[in-house]
């Protein structure tokens, strides 16, 4: 949907042990991590063409070959943080 605004943030919040996080269940299916190394293993990285009107339409990444798929939105601006946090490797 056009419109929205998107402020993600990325920060350090210590062990994760320590934390007790209470998403909104409406918004969010599961809370889970995923290594950095993971996500920068280029066998990990892939992505979905979609096709509008039965042509291409665009294409969106996904990281794969965990236990979840990250894609849509949260892969985008996993995407766009890691071309930031590591720029040689992404």
């Amino acid at each position: 949907q056009q419109g929205q605004m998107v402020a993600p943030v990325v920060a350090n919040l210590g062990p994760l042990e320590d934390l007790t996080l209470t998403p909104n269940p409406d918004e969010v299916e599961e809370v889970f991590t995923v290594p950095l190394a993971h996500l920068l293993r280029e066998g990990n990285q892939g992505y979905t063409h979609f096709r509008t009107a039965g042509r291409y339409g665009y294409t969106l990444p996904v990281f794969l070959h965990g236990p979840h798929r990250v894609w849509g939105l949260t892969a985008i601006v996993t995407e766009m943080t890691l071309k930031l946090l590591a720029p040689g490797c992404y």
